[in-house]
C-alpha cells in the first residue's frame, strides 16, 4: 500500500512539473520578473528607489491579502464532491436536484468549530459547522448547518448576547476556544431555553473523533413544497456512514497540543488516500395539518422531533472526493447563507431562521469586500446569474448594453420574469394574522422536557462524561453564584446528574432553582408569565441521541500504532502490516528513534515518528510486537510505557505478541496491572495476547472498549 501511495505522488510530481516547466513569475499585469529577491537599489549599497514598481507591487497585495475572518465559525476545512438522490422526491418536492437518481450534484462542504478564531484547535468542546452548497441547474441551494440538532437561543434577537457571551472575556480576550468561563454561563444560566443544547454540548458530540465522523442537521423546520403547492415540514439530516464517534476530553486536550489541526489534517488525508467522507441525506416530513400535533412546536430551535415520532427517511447520499486547491479562495472564501434556496424548498417562521436570513448576507457584505461576493469562483451558481444587478467593489461580471432595470421595452423585456411552469420561484402562501407584538409563543415555554429526554437516552458511560463535562466546565466559573444558579437549573434535568455536579463542585446539595428561572423576560412583563411549563414526554428515551447505542464498526484509515524498537521481530511486523493494510488501516512503526529500524533478521523498515515527535492520541490502536531486543528496549523507554499506559486508558485496542508481554507488565506493575483477557473476552476488553490478527482487527473496527471505565466506575 505504501508503495502504491508513493508512486502515485512520484507520478502526480512529474506530471505538475511537466505542466509549470514553460510558467515564470509574472507581475499582476503579467509582465515577467527576472529578480523577485533584491529590491530596485540607487547602488549595491544604496537606498531603495520608489519606481520599483516591482516592490510596490508585491508589497501592496502582501499588505491586504488578510480579510477580517468569520464572527463564528472562523475556523474550518472543505471538500468537494457530489450529491445523488435515490428516488424521485417529486411527490413532496418539486426542487430539481431531489428528482434524477443519476444525476450528480455538485456540492462544497465546510466543516468549523463555532467559538475559536481561526488560529484555534480544531479539538475544543464546541459546536461544529456542516454547511453544504448544492450547485443546481437551478442555482446555489445552501443547507447551513451543525452537528447539533438544536441551538441555544428560540429567537435571532439575543444571537448577538450569545456569542459576546460565549467568545473570550472582553477585558482580556481570554480564554480562545472555551466555554468554561463566567460571562457564557452566566448567560446560559439566565437563559432555560438553553438547557437543551447545553445537554448535547456537554455530551460527546461536542468533541468529535473527525469530521467524517459526525452527523449534520438543519437544525430549523423548513418546508418541502411540490409542483401541486402543497407543503410538507422537513427537518433535515446527514448521517455518517462510518457512523458517529467522538473523543475522550483528556484526549481532546491532548490532541490540541499535539496536533491543532487533527481534524483539519484527517479530513484532508482521508480524501488523498481515496477514502471518501460519506454521508447520506435524511429528512424527517410531518404534514402541514399534522404541524401542532406534537407536544413542543415544530418552529423552536432548541426541540428535535424524537425519531421514534417521525422517522428518518434517508433520500440521498454525498461523497467527498476532491480536496481544494486554494484553502484561502475556497474554503475561506465560499460563502454560505440559509437564504440560498430554490424552487421546491422554502422558509418557515422559526424566529432564529428568519434572523439568520438578514445576518448571514449582512457579515458577507463586509467580510468579503461587497455586494459582488457571488462572483467569486466558488460561489458562483453553474446556472447563469442575470439581473439588473450593477457595479459595486469587486465587479468581475462585464455587463453588455443599455437596459438594468425592469420592466423594460429597449432590450425587448428581457430578461424576462419566469413563470411557475418555467422554474420561477414563488413563495409558499401561508394565511398569516395578527398583531405586531414583540413576545415569545407560550408553545415555546417548555425548556426542560427534551434536556431530560436526552439524558435519559445515554448510556452511563455517557452519562458519566457529561457529568465530568459540567464539572470541568463549571468547576472553572470563578464566581459561586453562577456555578448555583447553573446547578439549580440542572435540577430540572435530571437529579442524578445535579447531584453528582453539586458534589464535584464542594456543594452539599443541589440547590433549587433561583425563581423567576427565566430572566429573558420583556421589562415590562411580569416574569412569572413565562415561567417554563413542564410537559410530560411521550418518549422517555430514543436510542438514536446516544451515540454509543448506535455503533458502526469499520477498520478503513483507522490509525494503528506499531511500537516497536531494534530486534523487534520483523516476520510479525510484515504480517500484521500485510493484514492491517489490506483492510484499510494506517499502519505507522513508532520506534524511540527516528530513521530506519533493523529487525532482528537485519531488514531495514522505515520509522514513521518516534516516541518524542508523536503521542497515543493520534492514534486508534496499538500493536507491540514480539523481538526480545526490542522489547528490552521499550521497557527501558518512558515514552513507549506512557504510550501503552494512555492508550489503555482512554479505551483502545491494544495487541501484545510473544515478548512484548514484558513490556505489558512494566506499564502496569504489580496490583495496578489489568487481568489479560482471553478468548471471546480479549473481545469484551481489548486487550489482545497472542491473539490472531483477525480477532485485533475486529477489535479495532469497533471503536473503543468502554468496559475499562465501567470497571473504574465500579470500584
Amino acid at each position: 500500500m505504501e508503495e502504491k501511495k508513493d508512486n502515485r505522488k512520484t507520478e502526480q510530481l512529474e506530471q505538475h512539473k511537466n505542466q509549470q516547466k514553460d510558467k515564470f513569475i509574472t507581475t499582476n499585469q503579467g509582465v515577467r520578473v527576472n529578480d523577485t529577491q533584491n529590491s530596485l537599489t540607487a547602488g549595491e549599497r544604496g537606498p531603495t528607489l520608489m519606481e520599483d514598481f516591482m516592490f510596490r507591487e508585491k508589497m501592496t497585495h502582501f499588505d491586504h491579502e488578510r480579510i477580517p475572518e468569520r464572527v463564528v465559525h472562523a475556523r474550518g476545512a472543505g471538500a468537494h464532491g457530489y450529491f445523488q438522490v435515490y428516488e424521485p422526491m417529486k411527490a413532496v418536492t418539486k426542487a430539481d436536484f431531489l428528482q434524477d437518481p443519476d444525476a450528480k450534484i455538485p456540492v462544497f462542504v465546510r466543516f468549523s468549530t463555532v467559538v475559536g478564531f481561526r488560529g484555534s484547535t480544531d479539538l475544543a468542546r464546541d459546536v461544529r459547522g456542516f454547511a453544504v452548497k448544492f450547485y443546481t441547474d437551478e442555482g446555489n441551494y445552501d443547507l447551513v448547518g451543525n452537528n447539533i440538532p438544536v441551538f441555544f437561543i428560540q429567537d435571532a434577537m439575543k444571537f448577538p448576547d450569545l456569542i459576546h457571551a460565549v467568545k473570550p472575556e472582553a477585558d482580556n480576550e481570554i480564554p480562545q476556544a472555551s466555554t468554561a468561563h463566567d460571562t457564557f454561563w452566566d448567560f446560559i444560566s439566565l437563559m432555560p431555553e438553553s438547557i437543551h443544547m447545553i445537554m448535547w454540548a456537554m455530551s460527546d458530540r461536542a468533541i468529535p473523533r473527525s469530521y467524517r465522523m459526525m452527523e449534520g442537521f438543519g437544525v430549523h423546520t423548513f418546508r418541502f413544497v411540490n409542483d401541486a403547492g402543497k407543503s410538507t415540514l422537513v427537518k433535515f439530516h446527514w448521517k455518517p456512514l462510518l457512523g458517529v464517534h467522538g473523543v475522550l476530553w483528556d484526549e481532546a486536550q491532548k490532541i490540541s497540543g499535539e496536533n491543532p489541526d487533527f481534524h483539519r489534517q484527517d479530513l484532508w488525508e482521508a480524501i488523498e488516500n481515496g477514502n471518501y467522507p460519506e454521508f447520506e441525506l435524511g429528512v424527517q416530513m410531518v404534514a402541514e395539518e399534522d404541524m401542532d400535533r406534537f407536544d413542543f412546536d415544530l418552529l423552536d430551535p432548541t426541540k428535535i422531533i424524537p425519531e421514534e415520532l417521525v422517522p428518518v427517511v434517508r433520500i440521498g447520499k454525498m461523497v467527498l472526493n476532491r480536496n481544494p486547491d486554494n484553502f484561502f479562495a475556497e474554503t475561506e472564501q465560499i460563502a454560505f447563507h440559509p437564504g440560498n434556496i430554490v424552487p421546491g424548498i422554502d422558509f418557515t417562521n422559526d424566529p432564529l431562521l428568519q434572523g439568520r436570513l438578514f445576518s448571514y448576507l449582512d457579515t458577507q457584505l463586509i467580510r468579503l469586500g461587497g455586494p459582488n461576493f457571488h462572483e467569486i469562483p466558488i460561489n458562483r451558481p453553474i446556472s447563469s446569474a442575470l439581473n439588473n444587478q450593477r457595479d459595486g467593489f469587486m465587479r468581475q461580471e462585464i455587463n453588455k448594453g443599455k437596459n438594468h432595470y425592469h420592466p423594460n421595452s429597449i432590450e425587448g423585456g428581457c430578461p424576462f420574469q419566469a413563470k411557475m411552469r418555467e422554474g420561477g420561484f414563488t413563495t409558499y402562501t401561508e394565511k398569516i394574522e395578527g398583531r405586531k407584538v414583540r413576545t415569545r409563543s407560550k408553545s415555546f415555554s417548555d425548556f426542560f422536557s427534551q434536556a431530560t429526554l436526552f439524558y435519559n437516552s445515554q448510556t452511563p458511560i455517557e452519562k458519566k462524561h457529561m457529568i465530568d463535562a459540567f464539572s470541568f466546565e463549571l468547576g472553572k466559573v470563578k464566581r459561586e453564584r453562577i456555578r448555583e444558579r447553573m446547578v439549580g437549573l440542572l435540577t430540572q434535568v435530571d437529579h442524578e446528574l445535579s447531584e453528582k455536579v453539586a458534589a464535584r463542585l464542594g456543594m452539599d446539595s443541589p440547590p433549587e432553582p433561583e425563581k423567576p428561572i427565566n430572566k429573558g423576560v420583556p421589562a415590562d412583563a411580569g416574569a412569572e408569565e413565562f415561567e417554563p411549563v413542564y410537559v410530560e414526554q411521550k418518549i422517555k428515551s430514543s436510542e438514536a441521541l446516544s451515540m454509543l447505542k448506535n455503533p458502526v464498526s469499520f477498520i478503513v484509515s483507522r490509525r494503528i500504532a506499531f511500537l516497536c524498537a531494534d530486534g523487534v521481530d520483523g516476520n510479525a511486523i510484515r504480517n500484521a502490516r500485510e493484514n492491517l493494510e489490506s483492510q484499510g488501516a494506517n499502519v505507522q512503526v513508532i520506534a524511540p528513534h527516528s530513521g530506519m529500524l533493523k529487525t532482528d533478521s537485519g531488514e531495514k523498515i522505515k520509522i514513521d515518528s518516534s516516541f518524542i515527535a508523536t503521542s497515543s492520541v493520534l492514534f486508534d490502536a496499538v500493536y507491540i510486537p514480539a523481538g526480545k531486543q526490542s522489547t528490552d528496549e521499550l521497557k527501558k523507554n518512558m515514552e513507549a510505557i506512557h504510550f501503552i499506559n494512555e492508550s489503555y486508558k482512554h479505551c483502545k485496542a491494544i495487541a501484545i505478541e510473544g515478548s512484548a508481554k514484558e513490556v505489558w507488565e512494566k506499564t502496569f506493575p504489580g496490583s495496578m496491572m489489568p487481568d489479560l483477557p482471553q478468548g471471546n473476552d480479549a473481545l469484551k476488553k481489548g486487550i489482545f495476547l497472542d491473539s490472531k490478527i483477525e480477532d485485533f482487527i475486529e477489535g479495532v473496527s469497533k471503536h473503543r472498549f468502554w468496559e475499562r471505565e465501567v470497571a473504574e466506575m465500579e470500584k
